[in-house]
């Protein structure tokens, strides 16, 4: 998951207008953000089955830090611990129940992913369509629908207030729609250049894909 597991990582300013729409504030967003950190919660929603309720999952909670082009923390708290930390050239996934460590290439992957519009460079438009999606819940909504047809999710949905982002939506094609709230946004924090370098926890088992 770059979120989720390791397909999401997948949110997240620059003050922008509150009546600006959201591709505007989205640009000003990703052209003035640089790095940020905050705590996000998460939800799994299932499609509603033939009783016609959707079933939500228990939700998931932690903390992001992020510092563009593709470095950043994505910390899972509550209901389990697990860390997924990239440092612009490898993605390291951490379940600390398992003691156990997967290392990725970061890569093209990354281009096309959720993660992508937090932590990766500002041309979006390059891997996405971008669209207005209306206002709901108080956000102004933009519409991310990726160009490449191997990936994971078929449309992301980001709800932004202010110029920051406040809530994402990642719809899967097997119905499946991860929702994320973001809180304690803080814009461009200072991060050293070593913050990002992950640290192998001792005697953790180490598989490389």
């Amino acid at each position: 998951m770059i979120i989720g597991a390791a397909s999401v990582a997948c949110s997240l300013l620059f003050a922008a207008s509150a009546s600006a729409s959201a591709l505007e504030q989205f640009k000003s967003f990703a052209a003035g953000t640089k790095s940020a950190k905050g705590e996000f919660v998460q939800r799994q929603v299932k499609k509603a089955d033939a009783s016609g309720k959707a079933k939500v999952s228990t939700p998931a909670s932690g903390t992001f830090e992020f510092a563009r082009p593709g470095k950043f923390i994505w910390t899972y708290l509550k209901p389990y611990e697990q860390l997924l930390q990239a440092d612009g050239d490898k993605l390291y996934i951490y379940d600390k129940d398992l003691s156990q460590v997967t290392v990725k290439k970061l890569g093209d992957a990354l281009g096309s992913s959720p993660a992508a519009i937090l932590f990766g460079s500002n041309d979006l438009e390059k891997n996405f369509t971008l669209a207005e999606a209306g206002t709901r819940d108080g956000l102004e909504w933009l519409k991310a629908t990726p160009k490449a047809k191997d990936t994971t999710f078929d449309e992301i949905t980001i709800g932004l207030r202010n110029g920051v982002p406040e809530a994402m939506e990642l719809r899967d094609s097997f119905g499946q729609t991860s929702v994320l709230s973001f809180k304690n946004f803080q814009k461009n924090p200072a991060l050293s250049a070593n913050h990002f370098k992950f640290v192998m926890p001792k005697g953790a088992d180490v598989i490389n894909n």
